[in-house]
C-alpha cells in the first residue's frame, strides 16, 4: 500500500475508532442470517430507521427456519413501514431456499450467493465481508462518496470503474468486516463534515424521485389496506385509492405478478 493509500486508510479507521456506529444491533453477533436481514433492510433505507424493524424482526423470526416457515402475510406485516415491500418478499424466498437447498446454512461463495433471491453483486460482497470477513471489492453509496471526496475532488462524472480500480489497487485489508464498516460509517457522515454530497460528482448519481403520489406510495397503500383485512372487494379497494383507473389496475396487476396478491373475479386477496 503506497503512502497516499495508507494515509487514506488511517483517516477512515481513525474516524471509525472514535465515531463508528458500533452499537448497531446487526453488528453484534454477526451471523450470516442477521447480516443478511440487515442488508435487505438497509437497501435504500437509513440505518437508524432500520434499527427498530431489525430488532422486532429478530424477535419474531430469529433464524432462517422460522422465517422460511412464516406466512407471507405475517412477513409483510412485520415489514410494514419500512417500504420497498418487494425486499421482504425476496428475503422470505431466500430463507426458504437457504433452509431447503442449503440445509439452513448460507453459502459464503460469491458465485453461489448471487444466484439467490434478492442478492446482487453488492449484497453478495457485503454478506461475505460482514458475515464471513471475506474480501470482495464492492461499491455502494457511502463507499462511492468517500473515494470521490478523497481521490476525485476536482472531477465530475466519476465512473465507478475508476473507483473500483483504486479499491482493488489498495489490496485486501487486514479485516474486510472492519474496513467496510469504517467506510460506511465515515461515508454516511461525510456530507455533514464537508457540507456537501460528493456523490453528485458521480456519473451514476440520480436524485431520488418524490415519494408522494408515486407508484411506490400506491403499492404501499394497497398492501396496507390488505394487511388489515387480507381480502377486499375490488370496488372497495379502488374506492379507497380514489376510484378505479388504468394506473391503479396496472399497479394491482404488478403486485399479483410479483406474488404479493391474488386477483379473483370480484376480490383481491393478500397472499
Amino acid at each position: 500500500m503506497n503512502d497516499n493509500y495508507r494515509q487514506f486508510y488511517n483517516t477512515v479507521m481513525e474516524y471509525y475508532a472514535e465515531y463508528g456506529r458500533h452499537e448497531l444491533p446487526w453488528r453484534k453477533n454477526q451471523t450470516p442470517y442477521r447480516v443478511t436481514v440487515s442488508e435487505y433492510m438497509l437497501q435504500q433505507t437509513q440505518a437508524q430507521r432500520v434499527v427498530p424493524f431489525f430488532n422486532s424482526w429478530m424477535k419474531s423470526f430469529p433464524s432462517w427456519k422460522s422465517l422460511s416457515e412464516a406466512p407471507q402475510s405475517e412477513v409483510l406485516r412485520l415489514w410494514k413501514g419500512l417500504g420497498y415491500n418487494s425486499r421482504a418478499l425476496r428475503l422470505h424466498r431466500l430463507a426458504q431456499e437457504v433452509n431447503e437447498g442449503y440445509k439452513g446454512r448460507l453459502p459464503s461463495e460469491y458465485k453461489k450467493l448471487i444466484t439467490l433471491p434478492g442478492i446482487g453483486p453488492y449484497t453478495a460482497g457485503a454478506i461475505r465481508a460482514f458475515a464471513f470477513d471475506l474480501w470482495t471489492p464492492l461499491i455502494e453509496t457511502n463507499v462511492r462518496r468517500i473515494f470521490i471526496h478523497h481521490f476525485f475532488s476536482d472531477r465530475n462524472d466519476v465512473h465507478d470503474n475508476e473507483i473500483m480500480h483504486i479499491i482493488q489497487d489498495m489490496g485486501e485489508p487486514e479485516s474486510s468486516r472492519e474496513w467496510y464498516e469504517a467506510l460506511m460509517d465515515y461515508g454516511s457522515q461525510l456530507p455533514k463534515i464537508v457540507y456537501h454530497n460528493p456523490n453528485v460528482k458521480s456519473k451514476h448519481y440520480t436524485k431520488q424521485s418524490q415519494f408522494k403520489g408515486s407508484d411506490r406510495q400506491i403499492r404501499g397503500k394497497i398492501l396496507e389496506l390488505l394487511l388489515e383485512t387480507k381480502k377486499l372487494p375490488k370496488k372497495k379497494l379502488f374506492s379507497q385509492l380514489g376510484n378505479e383507473n388504468e394506473r391503479y389496475v396496472k399497479i394491482v396487476n404488478q403486485l399479483a405478478h410479483e406474488g404479493f396478491i391474488d386477483i379473483q373475479k370480484k376480490s383481491i386477496i393478500l397472499r
